[in-house]
């Protein structure tokens, strides 16, 4: 990776993804049920996230009650309806926590720069935001499920960094799906493939080196 350094510091403003850079899931539950019920692990997560299965739901035409009956549509063959239906919903209900390590990281770059959440999220954002007592944690938030727009559409890049009030080219972008990065890289970006904290704290170093 080659950041951009005109002058100063090599960004302006930092984009980043929420689900598993700063959101983790605990499937632990739904692993276990699909153990129980003769499937192999990651069955329902393969069904749920087709993109004629997810998508509708991430561009906040239904819900997580609608995305639920989807899933047990897609899962009803393979297992009876009522084991479909705990699936998926365990699989909606599963609960999620936050890296401390990259909410502290974040945090100490969002005093400097504009930071700007950029994520294929539900309807339900805003409230699972605060239940991690995130709220504060970015400027702005760009959700697919408000803006009618998903990740890697070159569109909701555009919209964050206007959210920034920063160039494209002068925005660093931080996900961990690489057809993600390639879209905003392709504006003109600097990417970040996010694997492990590491990943975020050597880049964002850079920005706040003297």
């Amino acid at each position: 990776m080659t950041l951009i350094n005109t002058s100063g510091r090599p960004f302006d403003a930092v984009l980043c993804d929420l689900d598993n850079v700063i959101r983790f899931y605990d499937l632990t539950r739904l692993t276990r049920l699909e153990q129980l019920a003769g499937l192999a692990e990651g069955t329902t997560t393969r069904v749920a996230y087709a993109p004629e299965t997810d998508l509708p739901l991430l561009l906040g035409k239904i819900g997580k009650e609608q995305w639920v009956e989807t899933i047990v549509r897609g899962l009803v063959g393979e297992v009876s309806e009522p084991q479909a239906r705990e699936l998926g919903t365990a699989l909606a209900e599963a609960p999620f926590r936050a890296d401390d390590v990259v909410v502290t990281m974040l945090r100490r770059i969002r005093e400097h720069m504009p930071l700007v959440l950029v994520t294929n999220a539900t309807l339900e954002l805003e409230s699972d935001l605060a239940s991690l007592g995130l709220s504060d944690l970015a400027h702005h938030v760009v959700s697919s499920a408000r803006v009618g727009v998903a990740k890697p559409d070159r569109q909701i890049f555009e919209i964050a960094a206007e959210r920034a009030e920063t160039a494209v080219e002068r925005c660093l972008f931080v996900d961990d799906r690489l057809e993600n990065i390639e879209a905003a890289v392709a504006l003109g970006m600097t990417g970040v493939h996010y694997r492990e904290p590491e990943d975020l704290r050597k880049v964002l170093a850079l920005a706040l080196a003297d």
